[in-house]
């Protein structure tokens, strides 16, 4: 079977390839193979949140992890290597969970990260090229590259990617520079591209911007959110990713958390679509994901909830009761999963 696609291929179409078998998704200008394995942890792909704070409560270092293709309460993982963060940003890949940067309550430009096949304290990495550190930034990768996006920098906010080769240690590099200097938005990843949205800076932000994740410069427009807000997660497959949860400053009319969830299709440009609702409303969620499912875990209700809750990539609506955080979370700790669509 030929790779050249046939004329007039919709962006996102999927394909069996008769010759290897396997199937395909068609992106930008020729066919790419999805890939169908799910690393096996615990009968499945397996999902980390590490940091962020109680409500009323100091900021923890604890980390705990989930399967994904399971429900019930997270399990102690481990703890980070500083004394605890939270408005932190997570990545990672098949091999390893990265946590970066974030506020313990100063400003860190600390990269840590464990290894997903086992438990215990993270590892330094290396720094971020923000020297001062930065908080409320995001964070999304492929299978080899890890990017986190500037987030809060006191005061303002900054809008530079750095990225990594996430199986080394140390060497950020620049990667470019956002559309908008907002922070605290949602970003994630397909093999090919990372998509970042939202923020606040200076006001409720809804640009969505994307990047593609193997070369370096300035991020491009894809489109609109459905409204502007800040503090919501995101998390994807291959093919779509889905962003959750949030609120407004004002001069909004409606500062609440929000329940919203909203997608796109990660190889087109457009604006989000509806998808469905949080089970419950909240702000400063984190989401991990595998190639179906998708989870959000923590944020503030407006205090801190232990709420995890799921979704199906294929379908929409309502996210489903998953279970319970060991630690309730707000304030935006790191997430990362190996299973996740960018890789």
């Amino acid at each position: 079977m030929s790779n050249q696609p046939p004329t007039e291929v919709p962006q996102g179409a999927i394909r069996l390839n008769t010759d290897s078998q396997r199937l395909e998704f068609y992106a930008q200008d020729r066919w790419y193979e999805m890939a169908t394995d799910v690393p096996t942890l615990d009968g499945g792909a397996r999902g980390i949140w590490g940091g962020g704070n109680a409500s009323p409560g100091p900021i923890h270092a604890d980390i705990e992890y989930i399967t994904i293709s399971t429900q019930g309460n997270s399990i102690d993982f481990g703890s980070d290597i500083v004394e605890g963060k939270r408005r932190c940003s997570g990545f990672g890949s098949r091999t390893r969970g990265f946590i970066a940067a974030g506020r313990t309550p100063s400003n860190r430009n600390t990269i840590d990260f464990v290894t997903f096949s086992s438990t215990g304290t993270t590892t330094a990495w290396g720094d971020t090229l923000n020297n001062t550190g930065t908080a409320d930034n995001m964070g999304f990768a492929n299978s080899t590259r890890g990017v986190t996006k500037s987030g809060y920098t006191s005061p303002g906010s900054a809008g530079a990617f750095d990225f990594i080769t996430m199986s080394s240690t140390g060497g950020v590099n620049d990667f470019g520079d956002l559309i908008a200097s907002g922070d605290a938005g949602g970003a994630f990843a397909s093999p090919t591209r990372g998509v970042v949205a939202g923020g606040y800076e200076p006001a409720n932000d809804n640009t969505i911007s994307f990047v593609t994740i193997t070369t370096t410069g300035d991020a491009q427009d894809f489109g609109d959110l459905s409204i502007g807000r800040y503090s919501f997660g995101g998390c994807s497959n291959s093919t779509r990713g889905v962003w959750a949860g949030g609120q407004q400053r004002s001069p909004s009319p409606d500062t609440s958390p929000k329940t919203l969830m909203e997608f796109i299709q990660i190889a087109t440009k457009g604006n989000a679509s509806e998808f469905g609702d949080l089970s419950v409303a909240r702000s400063t969620l984190s989401g991990v994901s595998s190639k179906t499912r998708g989870v959000w875990g923590g944020g503030y209700t407006p205090s801190s909830t232990d709420v995890i809750d799921y979704f199906a990539f294929a379908t929409g609506g309502t996210a489903v009761d998953f279970g319970n955080l060991s630690v309730r979370s707000g304030g935006k700790g790191g997430s990362a999963s190996n299973g996740h669509g960018g890789l």
